[in-house]
């Protein structure tokens, strides 16, 4: 006798709980576990998220809790840190996750995992896949910021499709949606 897992809807996969903290990405119907975040990118968005509390409201900054409902392959995606709107605070209550119906957040931003080269699953994940699901979403802004290149790239939405600036060094950050943030690239990426 062979097992056919059970293919979810969206709708279905926001009712499961399998009694854990376990995080799913939702790919084809299939749950699909997250791997917990390496030491390095945990502690580079902790000290962003230090950094943009003092710009906004600090409820309005998640770090790796915030689910956003995208549309593709997997549906959902669990940025590394998100800036909410304003009304998302009583849209998430019962359930942190973004859907497709609601306002798409202000900012995402990814850590990029280490990679080997550019066909690398952590690059195409953070590089490829997830600039195309953000910008179909139509978040404003979205930051790749990649320890291992040095580098932080701002993507700016701009009539649908998103324009990228590179940031290296001592380069200050400039962003769009949140033009007070002073931050260098070199600060972001050494944490400090």
């Amino acid at each position: 006798m062979t097992y056919t897992p059970v293919k979810l809807t969206f709708a279905q996969y926001l009712e499961y709980d399998d009694g854990t903290d376990n995080r799913y990405e939702l790919f084809d119907g299939e749950l699909i576990p997250m791997p917990p975040e390496s030491g390095v990118n945990g502690w580079i968005t902790l000290w962003l998220r230090d950094k943009l509390v003092q710009l906004m409201k600090p409820q309005l900054i998640r770090v790796n809790v915030v689910e956003l409902q995208v549309s593709g392959n997997p549906q959902n995606r669990y940025p590394d840190l998100v800036v909410l709107k304003e009304e998302h605070l009583t849209q998430i209550e019962k359930r942190q996750t973004i859907t497709l119906d609601m306002a798409p957040p202000q900012l995402v931003v990814e850590v990029v995992s280490p990679y080997r080269s550019k066909k690398d699953e952590n690059y195409q994940r953070d590089y490829i896949d997830k600039v195309h699901q953000y910008q179909e979403r139509g978040i404003p802004e979205y930051w790749i910021v990649d320890p291992q290149a040095q580098v932080v790239i701002v993507l700016l939405l701009v009539g649908g499709s998103y324009q990228a600036t590179k940031f290296f060094g001592n380069q200050r950050i400039v962003s769009q949606i949140f033009p007070e943030v002073d931050l260098t690239a070199a600060q972001v990426l050494e944490a400090k």
